[in-house]
């Protein structure tokens, strides 16, 4: 019997982040993996339960990268300014990222966690999707109660739009990552809804 194929995780991650990106997540096919990066049959099923497990798995390891890139520019926006900068750092990181790691940010932008199922997936990569969720949540909810000091549902929507929706939207718009002009629309977009706070 033959030795087993000795696979590169990381890069295997690579090739199937970079056909997420070049073509799309439909494109992400078991079969367009193996053919690109050159691995087994065999050797993907060692690693890979199935192919939700591979978008789960591409999808959570970019977020991981991303929240500690964000978390940093929050934690220095704050330190520095005041509550309104650190909720205009969140949403600005999306940009600050994509000139660090654009197709991290392509991939993200392109996916949620909640539209990932755990169908499939190993109990430890599930549990890591619902922790994304749950950090993003807190997130969210951490700033509305800096800025204004209420953690509600309308309170943390609006944050979401300055921190994830605006952001999103401008960039996936913009014609290269971290587009002066689109980091300028969100800070005053931010700015703006920061200033008239929650509806009455």
């Amino acid at each position: 019997m033959g030795r087993p194929q000795e696979v590169d995780v990381e890069a295997l991650l690579n090739h199937a982040r970079a056909i997420w990106v070049e073509d799309g997540v439909s494109a992400l096919t078991t079969r367009a993996l193996i053919a690109r990066s050159g691995v087994s049959n065999g050797a993907f099923y060692h690693h890979f339960e199935s192919r939700n497990h591979l978008l789960a798995r591409v999808w959570a390891r970019e977020a991981s990268g991303f929240r500690a890139y964000q978390r940093a520019q929050i934690e220095a926006a704050r330190s520095a300014g005041t509550p309104a900068d650190a909720v205009v750092a969140a949403g600005l990181a999306v940009g600050g990222y994509a000139s660090v790691n654009p197709e991290a940010v392509r991939v993200l932008l392109a996916s949620r966690p909640d539209k990932l199922t755990a169908h499939g997936l190993p109990d430890s990569l599930a549990q890591e999707l619902e922790q994304h969720r749950k950090n993003a949540a807190k997130l969210v909810a951490d700033l509305a109660d800096d800025v204004w000091g209420r953690r509600d549902a309308v309170a943390c929507r609006l944050i979401q739009n300055c921190t994830v929706d605006i952001p999103a939207r401008i960039y996936m718009g913009a014609k290269k990552p971290n587009d002066p002009l689109a980091r300028h629309a969100i800070e005053h977009a931010v700015r703006g809804i920061l200033a008239a706070g929650p509806p009455a």
